[in-house]
C-alpha cells in the first residue's frame, strides 16, 4: 500500500469512528431513555441497564455503518477536493480508478466489521437480549405479587393478594378478567402457587370457584374448582413477531437447518433465503456506499458553490438502492428460487460507480492525462 493510499485511509477511518460515534450516540440516547425508565420503574439495578444497553448496541452499529461509511467518504473526497489535493494527484498522472482504491479498502474494511456483526454478533446479541428481556419480565411479574393491595398487572385485570406466607404460598387469592368485552371472568381461592414454566409464569389456583358473567344476557355460571391453572405470561410485554424471531437465528441455522426452521416458525422457505442472502448483501453495501460517495463527488468537479447538490445526487442513488432492496425481499419471500435478486441492489450500485468512474477517465484521456 503506498504513502497516498495509507494517507487517505486513515483520513477515511478517522472520521468513520467520528461519524459512527456521533450516530451511535445519538441514537442510544433516545432509546437510553425509555429503556432506563422502564428498567428503573420494574426496580432494575442500574448494572441491568448497562447489560440491555451492550446487548443492544451491536444492532444499532450493524443500522449506522453504511451510514457513517457514506459520510466519511463523501466528507473526505470533499476536503481533498477543496484543499486541491484531488487536483495534485490528477497532474501527477493519478487515474479515477487508482484515486478510488483506497476508498474500495476502507469500503471493504467496514464491509468486513458488518459481516461480523450481520452474521454472527446481532444474531447472538438479539438472542441473549430476548432472554434477559424475559428473565426480567418474569421478575418483574413476581414483584406484582403484593399482599394486601388491589393491583392491575394488565388492562382489564385486576388482582388482589391477602397473604403471602414464608414459603411462597399465596393466601385468599382474587382475580378478575374483563379484558374480554363480551364476558368477565372472576376467580378466587383460598391458595395459590406462583410457578415457572418454558412459556412463562403459570398461577395454579387451589380450592376454588370461578364465576363467569355474559354481557349478551347477564347470566352467571359458577364453577367449583380442586385446583386451575391460569396463564400470567400475557402481563409480560415479551411480544415477538415472526420477523424478529428470524433475525435471532444464527446463519448457521439458515445455512444448514433452513427447513426446520421454516417449519417451526411457520413460514415459507422464501422468508429464510431472504433473511441470509439480505445478512450477505448488507456486507456488500458498505462498499457501494463508500465508493458511491467518492464517485459521484469526484464526477461532480470542482464548484465554487459548493458540492452540495453532488452530495444530494449521492444520497438518491443510496435511498434508491435500499429501495430496490425492498423491493425484491417481499417476492424473495413468495418464491424462494428466486433468491439471486436479492443481489440486484449491490451489483446496479457496482454498475452506477463504475459508469461514473468511466466516464470520469474519458474526461481525463481527452485532456490528455494518462488513465
Amino acid at each position: 500500500m503506498s504513502r497516498f493510499d495509507r494517507y487517505l485511509l486513515s483520513q477515511l477511518m478517522m472520521l468513520f469512528g467520528f461519524f459512527a460515534l456521533v450516530l451511535v450516540s445519538v441514537y442510544w440516547v433516545n432509546r437510553a431513555v425509555i429503556l432506563f425508565d422502564r428498567l428503573i420503574a420494574d426496580g432494575q439495578p442500574i448494572s441491568t441497564f448497562f447489560e440491555f444497553t451492550i446487548l443492544s448496541l451491536p444492532a444499532v452499529i450493524k443500522l449506522i455503518l453504511p451510514i457513517a461509511t457514506f459520510a466519511a467518504a463523501t466528507y473526505v473526497t470533499n476536503r481533498l477536493s477543496t484543499e486541491s489535493e484531488l487536483v495534485v494527484m490528477q497532474s501527477t498522472g493519478f487515474s479515477p480508478w487508482r484515486l478510488g482504491r483506497p476508498f474500495l479498502i476502507f469500503g471493504l474494511l467496514v464491509g468486513a466489521m458488518m459481516a461480523a456483526l450481520s452474521l454472527f454478533l446481532v444474531p447472538l446479541s438479539s438472542t441473549q437480549l430476548d432472554q434477559r428481556e424475559r428473565e426480567v419480565a418474569e421478575n418483574a411479574t413476581a414483584r406484582l405479587l403484593t399482599e394486601g393491595t388491589f393491583l392491575e398487572p394488565s388492562p382489564g385485570v385486576v388482582f388482589y393478594i391477602r397473604e403471602i406466607d414464608s414459603s411462597g404460598v399465596l393466601s385468599d387469592v382474587f382475580l378478575a378478567d374483563h379484558s374480554n368485552p363480551d364476558q368477565t371472568v372472576t376467580y378466587t381461592a383460598t391458595e395459590a402457587y406462583l410457578i415457572k414454566s418454558e412459556n412463562g409464569p403459570k398461577l395454579i389456583m387451589v380450592d376454588g370457584l370461578a364465576q363467569v358473567v355474559q354481557a349478551s344476557d347477564n347470566r352467571l355460571f359458577t364453577t367449583n374448582f380442586a385446583d386451575f391453572t391460569y396463564d400470567i405470561s400475557g402481563f409480560l410485554s415479551q411480544g415477538s413477531n415472526r420477523r424478529k424471531t428470524l433475525e435471532r437465528a444464527s446463519t448457521m441455522e439458515l445455512l444448514t437447518e433452513g427447513e426446520e426452521l421454516a417449519a417451526l416458525l411457520n413460514l415459507p422457505n422464501g422468508w429464510i433465503k431472504a433473511e441470509l442472502h439480505g445478512r450477505i448483501t448488507q456486507i456488500f453495501m458498505c462498499a457501494i456506499a463508500a465508493m458511491v460517495g467518492f464517485a459521484t463527488l469526484l464526477l461532480g468537479g470542482y464548484s465554487r458553490f459548493g458540492v452540495w447538490q453532488n452530495i444530494v445526487y449521492a444520497f438518491m442513488i443510496l435511498i434508491l438502492l435500499e429501495g430496490i432492496r425492498n423491493g425484491v425481499t417481499d417476492p424473495v419471500r413468495k418464491d424462494e428460487g428466486i433468491w439471486p435478486l436479492m443481489y440486484l441492489p449491490p451489483a446496479i450500485g457496482t454498475a452506477v460507480v463504475v459508469g461514473m468512474l468511466f466516464s470520469k477517465t474519458r474526461t481525463f484521456r481527452r485532456r490528455g492525462v494518462p488513465a
